[in-house]
């Protein structure tokens, strides 16, 4: 699934991320979410999360 809606998301779920350093070269981080800082229900970009381990980024993809 795709991490442009909010929807998609949720506490404990498994995401792939770009952090924000990472963004010109797309590498991905892994980890399972925390909490969802994005409010509103949808963004171009992916909804911005916080991992467990405390790295901040929007979500990609939600493998479950």
């Amino acid at each position: 699934m795709k991490g442009t809606e909010r929807k998609n998301i949720q506490k404990g779920c498994s995401v792939s991320i770009v952090l924000k350093q990472d963004q010109r070269n797309g590498k991905l981080t892994e980890g399972v979410v925390k909490d969802i800082l994005t409010n509103s229900s949808m963004h171009p970009h992916g909804i911005k999360v916080r991992l467990e381990s405390g790295a901040v980024g929007r979500v990609k993809t939600v493998q479950g």
